[in-house]
């Protein structure tokens, strides 16, 4: 599947999903790349560049920068609507 684009995460979130196999939670994105939509496959990448997994996106690039360093529970209030409390949830994404 074609890359639609990448997130970038802290360190903290890298560690879950690297390490842990956890899923992506917008509170540990600190830069959205591209334009993607729902379902596209994205990577996700450290703060050097270093690609760690690929996933399928349960929001799109605007969405995604809108949430990005937020706390799931805020989602709903952020956007007027929630589709899940995750950016990439752990069944959609691949380690690399």
């Amino acid at each position: 599947l074609q890359l639609r684009g990448a997130v970038i995460v802290d360190d903290g979130a890298a560690a879950k999903v690297r390490d842990e196999g956890k899923s992506l939670l917008p509170v540990g994105v600190v830069e959205v790349q591209g334009e993607f939509s729902r379902g596209d496959v994205i990577a996700v990448r450290t703060a050097d560049g270093t690609e760690i997994a690929r996933g399928l996106a349960n929001y799109g690039a605007p969405e995604a920068r809108l949430i990005a360093r937020k706390p799931s529970s805020q989602i709903a209030e952020i956007l007027g609507y929630a589709n899940e409390g995750e950016l990439i949830h752990r069944t959609n994404l691949v380690r690399t």
